[in-house]
Order: C-alpha cells, then structure tokens, then sequence
C-alpha cells in the first residue's frame, strides 16, 4: 500500500466543493488516512514549489494558495500516487478530460482544485512536510477485502 498527500486548494474551499472531491476518493476505494485544515505560509509554499520558487508563476501560485485554509490529506491504497493522480487529471483544468476531479470542476491551470503528489518519494517528502507521524494512523479498511483481490493486498 501506498499514502500520497492530497490537497483541497482554495478553489475548493471556497467553491464548497470539500466533500464531492473527498467522495471522489473514497468512491474508488482510497482510505484517508490523515486530514487536516491548514493555512499555508510563504515558507512552507517556498518549500512545497521550491524547483517554482524562482519562476514569475511562483507569486500566482502563493497568492492563491493563501487566500483561504486548504484541506491537507494522507490518502492510502494500492498504487495510491498513480490512482489519485489518475483522478485528478492534468493540472490544466481545460485539458483534463471529463470525468477526473479537474476536468469536471476546473476551468484553469492555477484554480485547479487539488494538489496531488506525482511520485512515491515526493508522496513520502510533502507527507513529512504537512503531517506529523502521530497524525498519519494505521488501521485496518475493512472495506478493502470487497476493493481489492485477496493478492492484492
């Protein structure tokens, strides 16, 4: 199993649109693990987009990120970073195909809803960034024997 870190932006909190994207996730069959509303600072957002940091979009993409709380999630399954990533589409909203979290509630490549980690070893760096170890739990899914194949898991 892998945790991948999810978060609802802005344009999420302020759309009201926080539980039809967790239900999102859940209706496939993904376990959240860990979640929590936060307010980003400039620092942590200079972390969290450092290889941006230096780029003209890096003040767009602070200032939206800033504007509200956001919702920080550790989201577990099989595959998790490739199933999440999967679910949201591509970070342009105008791109991603119906269907997908960004191509049914997204029109643009900075509002786009969620941040979604694009790899297991940047998963494992944003979780450590956001959350505490005693705020990732481990316990059974009971649902995961109707998910996933005895084999599977």
């Amino acid at each position: 199993m892998q945790t991948t870190l999810v978060i609802l932006k802005p344009s999420a909190v302020q759309r009201n649109l926080v539980g039809q994207v967790i239900a999102r996730f859940e209706r496939k069959g993904l376990q959240i693990v860990g979640i929590k509303m936060v307010h980003l600072t400039e620092s942590i957002l200079e972390e969290h987009y450092s290889h941006l940091r230096d780029k003209p979009i890096f003040r767009r993409i602070a200032d939206s990120m800033m504007v509200c709380p956001v919702i920080v999630m550790a989201i577990r399954g099989l595959e998790a970073v490739d199933v999440v990533r999967n679910l949201t589409g591509p970070t342009n909203g105008r791109y991603a195909s119906p269907g997908t979290i960004r191509g049914d509630l997204s029109n643009s490549v900075q509002e786009n809803i969620v941040h979604a980690s694009d790899s297991l070893e940047t998963a494992n760096i944003e979780l450590n960034r956001f959350f505490n170890k005693n705020e990732i739990f481990n316990y059974e899914q009971l649902s995961f024997a109707n998910i996933y194949a005895v084999d599977e898991v």
